[in-house]
């Protein structure tokens, strides 16, 4: 006995390929849906192509500022530096022209003055440093031509007050011995007593035990 079936075949045929359709439509949706969840579609490559582009004209741009702060720090290093130059120079110049200046009124000492003879004192300066100490400097000359060498002493003798009562002290060590024809000076530092108000500086030239020249200065 044989069985068959109730459908004829083109109506088989033809509900085969309905449903060959639907399962083909439901694949097609499944990609298409797949990529959107992964982000492949079209216009997310071009939003990520765009953000990379942007991303490379961000460093560029940075890479530019960066170099022209580089560039910048560079001059103002540069300026800083000839600025510190330019200043220790003007410091070196200001002191040679008070050298200079000091060496002209120095050799204007050494001028012979009309009629003047024998020994003299030109130049006594002093000066207290931090309250603590003297500086002292003293120019002696033969204001003549062709002088005889002369041999003799220079005293020196500081004058003030002491704790608010009148003071003097000699130069320490005595009084310095002092040969020379045309001119000669001499220069030195003396420690003061604490409380020492010095008000005036003294030189004296011996020649054995006559006196020469004598010269005071107040402070």
């Amino acid at each position: 006995m044989a069985v068959r079936s109730a459908m004829p075949w083109p109506l088989r045929c033809a509900g085969a390929a309905i449903v060959l359709g639907f399962c083909a439509a439901i694949g097609l949706w499944a990609f298409e849906f797949g990529e959107s969840i992964a982000g492949l579609d079209e216009g997310a490559r071009q939003e990520l192509a765009q953000l990379r582009e942007e991303a490379a004209k961000l460093r560029q741009e940075r890479d530019k500022a960066q170099s022209v702060f580089n560039t910048s720090a560079s001059l103002i290093t540069a300026e800083r530096s000839a600025q510190e130059r330019l200043a220790a120079q003007m410091k070196a110049l200001e002191a040679e022209n008070r050298a200079l200046r000091d060496d002209l009124g120095f050799f204007e000492k050494l001028m012979p003055t009309s009629g003047a003879e024998g020994i003299a004192i030109r130049g006594l300066q002093a000066e207290v440093l931090g309250g603590t100490q003297l500086k002292w400097q003293v120019l002696v000359i033969q204001p003549v031509k062709n002088a005889h060498e002369f041999r003799g002493k220079l005293e020196m003798s500081i004058g003030g007050t002491l704790n608010g009562k009148p003071w003097m002290m000699p130069l320490p060590g005595g009084a310095q011995p002092l040969q020379f024809r045309q001119y000669r000076r001499i220069e030195g530092m003396v420690d003061l007593p604490p409380l020492a108000v010095v008000k005036n500086v003294s030189a004296k030239v011996l020649e054995g035990s006559a006196t020469r020249a004598v010269q005071s200065i107040k402070l």
